[in-house]
């Protein structure tokens, strides 16, 4: 969910083969819980946990730098709202403020920021040609510069028409999509859609890990260089949203007919 075009991502089914999956399970050395939005209430999101991105992104970077064709709205059940113990992130299609779509941007800016630790997030994608929903993490203060110099962490990524694959990207001034760099690998999930799955990355001084349902699939190491390999040295924000097209996820076009699609979300837990 940045500045970046599909073709770098050409790579990635290669990345998608069971032989390159690292299905190991790591015990964690994050024991103990300092976040965790468990949604154990009904009506908007918590505002003392989530804040919305909203709009389309103008006048910086319309269509939030990829083209994107949602409006994020905010304070609107109809596009996140929490139910039956569970925050739902809700994709439509309506016109508002001049897109052709709706949907939701949540984060923890300022009310969950953390520098090392675990971050689970256990949910069930929604599915569907145009879908790009996101589980991420961004700079709270962009201390090293904007994107990509002070980073950005992907814990899951996925796009509807590719509909069993989940990424776990890292971005980087070194690595990162604008340059075809950027250090991806995806894992192979059948029914991502239909089930509940469990998005974690371990993050330490040392290399960032990427789990889902506790098997590790991608792993970055610090190189010890400086900032532009490296900016993973300060605080970071958790996001969720659901994004419709985009230079990625509508490379091959939005199939109305899926509307509305949901990103339902169980928990969200970090430890440090």
């Amino acid at each position: 969910m940045k500045k970046f075009f599909f073709f770098i991502y050409i790579l990635l089914c290669a990345a998608l083969m069971p032989s390159q999956i690292m299905a190991q399970k790591t015990k964690s050395a994050f024991k103990k819980l300092v976040w965790s939005e468990e949604f154990n209430y009904t009506g908007l999101p918590d505002t003392t946990k989530w804040s919305y991105d909203h709009g389309n992104g103008c006048p910086d970077i319309c269509g939030w730098g990829n083209h994107e064709l949602e409006y994020y709205t905010w304070n609107r059940k109809e596009n996140a709202r929490v139910e039956g113990g569970k925050l739902v992130i809700e994709a439509r299609k309506e016109e508002m403020g001049g897109m052709k779509y709706t949907s939701a941007r949540l984060h923890t800016k300022n009310k969950g920021d953390w520098k090392y630790g675990r971050i689970e997030v256990r949910a069930q994608i929604p599915a569907g040609k145009g879908m790009w929903p996101a589980i991420w993490l961004l700079p709270t203060k962009w201390e090293y510069g904007g994107w990509p110099k002070s980073g950005e962490i992907d814990i899951m990524e996925n796009v509807g028409y590719w509909p069993d694959s989940i990424m776990g990207t890292v971005h980087t001034n070194a690595y990162n999509g604008m340059l075809g760099t950027q250090k991806t690998r995806g894992i192979s999930i059948k029914n991502s859609n239909k089930t509940f799955h469990v998005y974690a990355i371990e993050w330490t001084a040392e290399e960032l890990i990427f789990f889902v349902d506790g098997k590790e699939y991608n792993r970055f190491k610090n190189e010890h260089k400086d900032f532009a390999s490296w900016p993973f040295d300060k605080a970071f924000h958790l996001v969720m949203n659901i994004a419709v097209g985009g230079d990625w996820g509508g490379k091959y076009g939005v199939d109305d007919g899926v509307f509305p699609q949901r990103m339902v979300v169980d928990w969200v837990r970090v430890y440090q």
